[in-house]
């Protein structure tokens, strides 16, 4: 596991038949944001099986690691002691760097949820989050978050399109 200050890569460790067409994917670059190591174990063994992923557990890190490696998808804890998870989304943002992100919090924060949304982010919460790796990863979710901040999620799954649970399927 990676430590403070370091990163790791990993390659997608799926059976080929729960893999995707390439053409159905809009990521094959996950930049992993987490301070926790426990936490970070179990979303980076999820967010393994679909794409790339590469592990940060600090912010300095995760900031150099965003400008160098240009993941197409930030997943990053909204919480990371010192800084906010949406300094990374704004950098993103101001680079113009086509990275979609998801930021994330342990707990349901309707004006942290607000202010993830006018970042361009999607906002999850962590016991959400190990669901949802492969709804995040096909083109008919909208380019923004349009869920209402205010209302917590009850379920495990990405609430979207009429399409997505033909992507769950697959």
């Amino acid at each position: 596991m990676a430590g403070i200050g370091y990163t790791t890569l990993h390659a997608p460790h799926a059976a080929p038949d729960r893999q995707q067409p390439a053409s159905v994917l809009l990521f094959r670059k996950v930049l992993l944001v987490e301070p926790d190591r426990h936490a970070m174990a179990a979303l980076e063994q999820t967010w393994s099986l679909v794409s790339f992923v590469e592990c940060c557990r600090d912010f300095q890190t995760a900031r150099r690691r965003l400008l160098a490696y240009e993941p197409n998808l930030l997943v990053t804890n909204l919480h990371l002691k010192a800084y906010n998870g949406l300094h990374l989304v704004y950098l993103a943002a101001a680079s113009g760097l086509k990275t979609r992100a998801v930021a994330y919090a342990n707990v349901h924060d309707p004006e942290l949820a607000r202010e993830t949304q006018t970042a361009g982010a999607f906002y999850e919460r962590l016991p959400r989050l190990p669901f949802v790796p492969r709804c995040y990863a096909f083109q008919m979710l909208p380019r923004t978050d349009r869920r209402d901040p205010g209302v917590v999620e009850r379920r495990q799954t990405f609430r979207g399109g009429r399409r997505v649970p033909e992507a769950l399927s697959s």
